[in-house]
Formats: C-alpha cells, sequence, structure tokens
C-alpha cells in the first residue's frame, strides 16, 4: 500500500537487489562493532556487570574476545558492502522498505530476545553502519490491527529530501492523524524547504549523458536525480559531431530544424552543477533550451562552427535512435 501511495505521488518505482544491504545490517550485531559498546562502558560493565540486564550484559561483555583482526575484518567487509551496494544506489534516490519484518508478542521476544530483535532490525541495522540518512513514516495499520510504518532511506546528508517526501507519503496514507492524537495531519502545514529547491538546478542532456550512455556516470557521481524524458521545441538542428570520444551530439537552435529533440532532465545541487559544467569540452557548453511544452531549462548547446564536419541528425528525433540506425 505504501509502495502504491508514493508510485501516485508521482515516484518512479524500480527493484534493487537487497543483499547488500541486508549483509551489512547482520555486521551490526554479528561482527566486531559490539566491541564499540564495550568499549564505551567497559570499566562500568565490568565493575557493576549486576547493573546490567543478563541479555545486554552478555552480549556487551561477550565482546572482550573481539580482536584486533576482528575489527579490521569487519571494516574491510563493510566497504566491500558498501561499494556493492553503489551499483543499487545508481538506479534510485531512495529506498522505501518496512520499518519492521514484523510485531512480536513480548513474550516471544523475552523467550529469544537477541534472535528476535536481530530480525527487527531487518531494514534498519546497516543504516548507520553505511553512514545513510533514514525517516520513518506511519503507513497504516496491519489486518490484525497492529500499526505498521515504512522508512524513507537516502546517502547521508539528505534528510531535508526524506522530509519532504516522507510528509507528502503520510498525508497520502486516509484519514491519518497527527500523532497519537485525534487532530487530523492535513490540518497541519505540509513539510516544504525552500533552501532545498533554490539550491538545486535542473539540466537536459541529449546525448552521451542519457541514461545507459558512456558518460551518465558523471550525473550519478554527483547523486543528479532523473526528472523526465522530454522533448525540445521546434527550431532546434540536431548533429552528430567528428572527431569526438565517445561520440557526441551537437544540438543547436537556428530557428530552422524540426526539433523534437529526445532529452532527459536531471536535477542536482549547485555545487555538482558547477563541478559538471567545469567538465563539458569544447565545442559543447551549457545554455538554455525550450522544450515542446513551452518551459525553459538549462541544457547542451553546441557552437555554431562545430556542424560544419558533422551529421544532420535531425530527422532521427534523438541520439540514442541515431546510435540504434543500423541495428
Amino acid at each position: 500500500g505504501a509502495v502504491e501511495r508514493a508510485r501516485g505521488l508521482g515516484a518512479d518505482i524500480v527493484a534493487i537487489d537487497f543483499t547488500p544491504f541486508q549483509q551489512a545490517a547482520q555486521l551490526l550485531y554479528q561482527g566486531p562493532w559490539v566491541a564499540e559498546r564495550l568499549a564505551a562502558i567497559n570499566a562500568f560493565a565490568t565493575d557493576n556487570a549486576g547493573a546490567l540486564h543478563e541479555v545486554i550484559r552478555k552480549i556487551i561483555l561477550d565482546a572482550k574476545a573481539v580482536t584486533a583482526v576482528d575489527a579490521f575484518e569487519g571494516f574491510y567487509r563493510l566497504a566491500e558492502l558498501t561499494r556493492a551496494a553503489e551499483c543499487e544506489w545508481a538506479k534510485m534516490d531512495m529506498l522505501l522498505l518496512p520499518t519492521a519484518p514484523t510485531t512480536y508478542k513480548i513474550a516471544v521476544v523475552l523467550a529469544d530476545p537477541v534472535r528476535l530483535n536481530s530480525n527487527l532490525g531487518l531494514y534498519t541495522n546497516f543504516v548507520n553502519l553505511m553512514d545513510l540518512s533514514a525517516l520513518a513514516v506511519p503507513a497504516g495499520l496491519r489486518p490484525n490491527g497492529l500499526p505498521f510504518g515504512v522508512t524513507l532511506i537516502a546517502r547521508a546528508c539528505e534528510d531535508d529530501t526524506l522530509a519532504i517526501f516522507g510528509d507528502a507519503l503520510h498525508r497520502a496514507l486516509p484519514d491519518s492523524k497527527l500523532g497519537a492524537t485525534q487532530h487530523s495531519l492535513s490540518a497541519t502545514p505540509a513539510f516544504s524547504s525552500t533552501a532545498e529547491a533554490s539550491k538545486r538546478v535542473q539540466i537536459a542532456v541529449v546525448g552521451a549523458h542519457l541514461t545507459g550512455q558512456p558518460l551518465n556516470g558523471q550525473l550519478i557521481e554527483r547523486r543528479a536525480r532523473f526528472v523526465r524524458t522530454a522533448q525540445t521545441a521546434a527550431g532546434y538542428s540536431f548533429y552528430a559531431l567528428a572527431k569526438t570520444t565517445p561520440a557526441k551530439p551537437g544540438l543547436v537552435f537556428d530557428g530552422k530544424g524540426a526539433g523534437a529533440i529526445e532529452i532527459e532532465v536531471w536535477d542536482m545541487s549547485e555545487a555538482a552543477f558547477g563541478s559538471f559544467v567545469a567538465l563539458i569540452p569544447p565545442p559543447l557548453g551549457i545554455g538554455t533550451l525550450t522544450l515542446s511544452d513551452g518551459t525553459a531549462t538549462k541544457g547542451f548547446v553546441c557552437e555554431a562552427h562545430a556542424i560544419r564536419d558533422a551529421v544532420d541528425i535531425t530527422a532521427f528525433g534523438g541520439w540514442r535512435a541515431w546510435l540504434s540506425r543500423e541495428e
């Protein structure tokens, strides 16, 4: 239900491989990090062991057996899993997961506290280890009447983005209330962030930076977000440039071209935009493009002199169509 509400808010839902996140979550208690808990209260735990709950006492004091080798191996394993997770982050802006996989009765947890508490952290224990940001959002009631929630997870320092979408997702829940009160959530102002909006730039890409093309990684590295696919307005001509590696097109506004050239709009921070523009070699540059819906956005343009030796590919309607012409 939460996934469908997210889709209704305009989210593009994609499947990812959860394996690296799940394996990182297991490291929290099965790896050497439990020794960090011991380091925080070593003297107290040793001298006042009776003051600790028996389950907590055993977990913490057992960490005395963790060696320096165990710690380094744990850090190496976490780094390996974090690298594997990068392949999944390239597919998404945020994760939408259950906050907990189930709800146990108290007596059941008391009978098997370590294993069941570990189960409860299946979808959250990796967040701190991988230096991610997260926000839990109410998501309604299960058929048995118990509450259920989901967690939005993104890269570090993206709490503001999570708060904007999380608030919208909460409000999409029918008859949602303010916390445990009877006050309707709809009667409160929606969360917004003018700072977030003012510090981001949208840019249209037309060639080697399109999804799946050789330079798309330059956008991914800057945590750019895919916004939409669109077309240019009429008046644009499109060319396959000569002697470029990787192959690149040039978009020129001459007032004569048929336009309707496929573009992708991406969104990134101002800082990322600056470093991205610095990578662009001549004869390409960034100008202002007019799209078929009448809106304008920053986007790739080409210096007019470069089209003298170029092939006019306007009729193909886009770079992908040109590349696949012989397939």
